[in-house]
């Protein structure tokens, strides 16, 4: 993805920059799975993971600050302010290398947010400007912002219009040659108010919840964050972060949802690869045509395979393809977590920083309204070696607690004597993925 005058480069680091050789890294990485799945075979034998009622209750005080009204408001008037101010640099700022927006779109938005919402929770959920002027239009209209003029929103849906929104908001990322543009983005933000509000105006605010890609991937990793609400008496809680993700509601398109996360990110680390690059230039196709279908067929790819594995696991229990897919969905989402860190980091930290520098200054006229324009990069926590490491260790704790989400699970549907067997094809899948995300991730 590259922005007018600079280039958001996705990793700063090579297989020379890890403290040991990456043979060796590979190699652990694969080993640390099947350890842990052997342990897990060994030593869990029963299900541990109890989302309905894990937790311990936040102080009285704090949960009602936390769930009252003003800091909910708050929350809401922050989220609308910022959307303006963005909104101010991307209409009247200067469409060049020093405008903020593409910045703000695709490092603090895209990468900012869901690592936010893993320490604190569904962070978009709580600040969303759609929601609010969603909730402005109920109002006009005289109606509760949950009730919409149309029916309920449709079970079979779930999570498929979310699932497309990042599809498109990837291919806008990846694909698009003009997507740090003006014209571009503005268009962008217009096509998501509107299918947003229209969607919630005609099936009521159920519809963030499931088409909102934002929300979705939000809420999603956000189940990771220590800090949650109680299902069975909807307290807020502190909690172990397994618990829950464990949790994550089952509805149709689950699986394309993390399917479009883990295959638009290894479609980025395979297009960058100096391989990659060298060959579509010497096809006679426009480039737009080859990255589309290319990142339509490795998200098709990746879904189907995860989906497939999660299918022939749950025949051990009896299970129908479509329920196996949705009990075993939530086990990819530390996954997806572990590429989000490791494919951006060095990324939301040098771009990141470089962002809030030029926020300072939405119109490109010198001004510094926030104090920071006077500010430099610190590229500390973005030397090689540190982002080498991150890289390695976050992919690899990404698997090894998907395989210990899949294995609880597993031992709560199928019979003791397959409960391990039944997870191998998981497990297969999960250390093929690691060994080729990590050599792609190391590919230049």
């Amino acid at each position: 993805m590259t922005a007018s005058g600079h280039l958001l480069a996705h990793g700063v680091s090579s297989r020379q920059d890890l403290p040991i050789p990456f043979s060796y890294a590979l190699g652990g990485a694969a080993v640390a799975l099947v350890v842990s799945f052997l342990a897990l075979g060994l030593l869990w034998r029963e299900p541990r993971l109890k989302p309905a009622t894990a937790g311990v209750a936040l102080p009285d005080g704090l949960a009602r600050f936390l769930d009252g009204r003003p800091f909910r408001i708050a929350l809401r008037v922050f989220g609308l302010a910022a959307t303006v101010y963005v909104g101010i640099a991307a209409v009247f700022g200067r469409d060049d290398a020093l405008n903020p927006t593409a910045g703000t779109v695709f490092v603090l938005f895209w990468v900012g947010m869901p690592l936010l919402s893993v320490i604190v929770g569904p962070v978009w959920k709580m600040v969303s400007p759609v929601r609010s002027v969603h909730r402005l239009v109920a109002l006009l209209m005289r109606s509760p912002p949950t009730e919409g003029v149309g029916p309920q929103y449709p079970r079979r849906l779930g999570y498929w219009p979310g699932a497309a929104t990042l599809l498109a908001f990837t291919w806008l990322e990846l694909v698009y040659p003009e997507n740090t543009e003006l014209r571009t983005l503005r268009t962008a933000f217009l096509f998501y108010l509107a299918v947003n509000v229209l969607a919630a105006t005609y099936w009521g605010s159920r519809w963030f919840g499931r088409g909102d890609g934002f929300e979705v991937f939000s809420t999603l990793v956000g189940r990771v964050s220590p800090l949650g609400r109680r299902p069975a008496d909807g307290r807020l809680v502190l909690r172990d972060p397994l618990s829950g993700v464990a949790g994550t509601p089952i509805a149709p398109g689950l699986f394309a949802v993390v399917g479009t996360l883990l295959g638009s990110t290894l479609y980025d680390s395979f297009s960058s690869s100096p391989w990659w690059v060298v060959h579509t230039q010497e096809l006679a196709v426009d480039r737009r045509v080859i990255g589309t279908f290319s990142l339509i067929a490795t998200v098709v790819i990746i879904t189907s395979l995860f989906a497939g594995a999660a299918a022939l696991s749950g025949r051990g229990a009896g299970l129908p393809p479509r329920r196996a897919r949705g009990e075993f969905a939530h086990t990819l989402v530390p996954i997806v977590i572990g590429y989000l860190l490791a494919h951006y980091w060095s990324l939301l930290v040098l771009i990141g920083q470089q962002t809030l520098i030029q926020l300072s200054d939405p119109l490109g006229n010198g001004s510094n309204w926030l104090g920071t324009g006077g500010r430099g990069i610190d590229p500390s926590l973005a030397t090689p070696t540190l982002v080498a490491v991150l890289q390695v260790c976050s992919v690899v704790t990404g698997h090894v607690l998907g395989v210990v989400l899949a294995h609880d699970r597993a031992v709560a549907l199928l019979p003791r004597k397959r409960a391990v067997v039944g997870q191998l094809p998981m497990l297969v899948l999960m250390v093929t993925y690691t060994v080729v995300g990590l050599t792609l991730l190391f590919a230049g």
